[in-house]
């Protein structure tokens, strides 16, 4: 038994002494508001897919309903993401908006123990206007802080 303790305190403390963070997650949270920007909560299905390189597109989100805030991932190697934000009514009616993200891509690095990621600076913002009425950048650094809202969206009238 006390060959096992001292086996485990070994192993322990020979360990880096550097703390990698348990969540790497970068992503963009965009924040839906009305024309007084109050929180707005967007009733009508919402689903966002992304284009690839190849010309192909991925779907990112799907039908999510009553939302207030959304979070998507950023890609890590190109100048320029493009989105289409889907929006179905209760009429299946819908409406697509093309979104344009331009952003610098920046290394960060912490320790040769963990894994690399990028961080992002969003440097332009733009996007068709059919179901989107204002998109703008309110924090442009895109850090594994999961609290920052970093876009926000006012759609049109839905009523």
């Amino acid at each position: 038994m006390k060959k096992l303790l001292l086996a485990i305190l070994v192993v322990a403390s020979s360990c880096s002494s550097i703390d990698c963070p348990i969540s790497t997650k970068v992503a963009v949270n965009y924040g839906f508001y009305n024309a007084s920007e109050q929180k707005d909560t967007l009733t009508d299905t919402l689903s966002v897919w992304s284009q690839r390189k190849d010309g192909t597109d991925t779907l990112l989100y799907n039908s999510g309903v009553n939302k207030t805030t959304l979070t998507l991932p950023i890609s890590y190697q190109r100048p320029e993401d493009v989105l289409i934000f889907r929006i179905a009514d209760t009429l299946k009616s819908v409406t697509l908006d093309t979104v344009w993200i331009k952003k610098e891509d920046i290394p960060h690095f912490e320790s040769v123990d963990c894994a690399a990621h990028f961080f992002h600076t969003l440097t332009d913002i733009r996007s068709t206007h059919r179901g989107i009425d204002t998109i703008y950048i309110k924090n442009p650094s895109v850090t594994y802080d999961t609290t920052v809202e970093h876009i926000r969206i006012r759609f049109k009238d839905r009523h």
